[in-house]
């Protein structure tokens, strides 16, 4: 079984999935990091493939990305150095970022390196679902790679409904319209975009991105769907990471009481 789904499956409550970007802070962090997250009981992994122009992304990802780009980060060398660490991380591992360097690679190419590396699923927010749906469906059921899409608070019912039936793992509740790194509001606005998903009764289970900072924030989306996606704020503690572990444990403790 896909580890996603076996999360999923398993887990009712609560799932806590953290994002860091490839090569950030130094070129051969990716492991190290993985396997921290991992040691201190997070659930899900997503990895931030670096792109030159990560326009849905706030400035702390926006700067890792750009530096890891500078540390010498490529789709291979991150796919080379998760065959390395792979057979030591037992938790789902989630590949984000752009299409044009998915393209670049070729998608077929980029689906079975994944694969290989052990990667259980991708988000690549510029790929329009439909195109999904009909040119590369029958690629990521090849290679067993869930393909997550995403809904923010303007999404149309119609399409919502679409994308659970298309989405692969679970469906990426995006907080806002604005980019990563804002902060989480708990108003009567996203009260109502967590209630009306609910009442959606919808096949796949929704998880929250976007402005989770603090374990208040990430209690609040864990009262209305499975699960919160830290990203900013993780990779912001990294910036001027001594110990990875250590910054690790101290970040992500106060989010695991219950």
């Amino acid at each position: 079984m896909n580890k996603i789904d076996e999360l999923f499956n398993r887990k009712k409550n609560r799932i806590l999935s953290i994002f860091f970007t490839a090569g950030y802070p130094e070129l051969n962090s990716t492991g190290e990091i993985l396997l921290s997250l991992q040691d201190q009981g997070v659930d899900m992994v997503e990895i931030g493939m670096p792109y030159s122009d990560p326009v849905a992304d706030g400035p702390v990802i926006q700067e890792s990305s750009q530096q890891a780009l500078e540390n010498g980060m490529t789709l291979d060398l991150l796919f080379k150095q998760l065959k390395d660490f792979m057979p030591g991380i037992h938790i789902p591992v989630i590949l984000m970022g752009y299409l044009n360097p998915v393209m670049k690679m070729g998608f077929e190419t980029f689906c079975q390196k994944a694969s290989d590396a052990g990667v259980s699923g991708l988000i690549l927010p510029d790929l329009p679902p439909e195109l999904s749906a009909t040119e590369y469906q029958p690629l990521l059921e090849k290679y067993k790679l869930r393909n997550i899409f995403l809904i923010s608070p303007q999404t149309k019912e119609s399409r919502i409904r679409f994308i659970d039936q298309h989405t692969g793992g679970f469906i990426y509740m995006v907080s806002s319209p604005s980019v990563t790194g804002s902060q989480l509001e708990k108003n009567s606005a996203i009260q109502s975009y967590f209630d009306n998903i609910s009442k959606m009764n919808l096949h796949h289970a929704g998880m929250v991105g976007f402005g989770i900072s603090t374990p208040e924030q990430f209690d609040f989306v864990c009262q209305n769907t499975r699960g919160g996606i830290i990203g900013s704020a993780y990779v912001k503690q990294l910036k001027s990471a001594g110990n990875i572990g250590q910054v690790t444990e101290k970040f992500i403790k106060p989010f695991l009481k219950s």
